[in-house]
């Protein structure tokens, strides 16, 4: 595993341990030799996961609309930084650099873009993980969400499966390095 991109917002979250354990990913990663594809700001959980990457000699690649360049101040220290358009370029090129996808806790935008990619894996355009850091249980209400549409029948178990989750930068990393995704078209049967 190369690259992994990692979806999270510009905030910080009302408790200290959103950053720490974006940090703590980060320096994991680096670690471990993973490249990090990320939102390109400096601020928030974005910016941790960054830093952590950075300052644990990693390197860290940054994708950030023209728009939110400033708004979400694009980090200047990056191995890499993309100004692109719009999201929709920003989202193609992370998933186009990308052989992983970890979501840690953030808003609207961060489960947007996670569950786009999630969807992709869904219907076998890529087997590439996707994960939750679930960092203070923030994503167990969401598993509880899933295993509803499983009993109404909108969504698979098998798909549900293919969540990686874990409340640990470090396990959470090894089971990336781990996976084995195979692409297979799960609308035929």
């Amino acid at each position: 595993m190369k690259r992994i991109a990692v979806f999270c917002g510009a905030s910080s979250g009302n408790d200290p341990i959103y950053i720490q354990e974006a940090k703590r990913l980060g320096k994991t990663l680096a670690v471990h030799g993973i490249e990090l594809v990320y939102g390109g700001a400096t601020v928030g959980c974005m910016g941790a996961v960054a830093n952590g990457v950075l300052e644990s000699g990693g390197k860290a690649i940054g994708v950030i609309p023209e728009k939110l360049a400033n708004i979400e101040i694009a980090h200047e220290h990056l191995t890499e930084l993309h100004i692109v358009k719009n999201m929709h370029e920003r989202k193609a090129m992370m998933a186009d650099l990308a052989d992983g996808f970890i979501a840690l806790p953030g808003g609207a935008g961060t489960l947007e873009e996670w569950f786009e990619v999630f969807t992709w894996a869904q219907i076998g355009y890529h087997a590439k993980p996707c994960g939750l850091l679930n960092v203070n249980n923030y994503y167990t209400p969401l598993l509880s969400l899933f295993d509803h549409m499983i009993g109404e029948g909108f969504v698979r178990k098998e798909y549900k499966d293919l969540i990686v989750m874990n409340e640990d930068p470090a396990t959470l990393v090894e089971q990336f390095v781990k996976h084995k995704g195979k692409v297979e078209n799960r609308w035929e049967r």
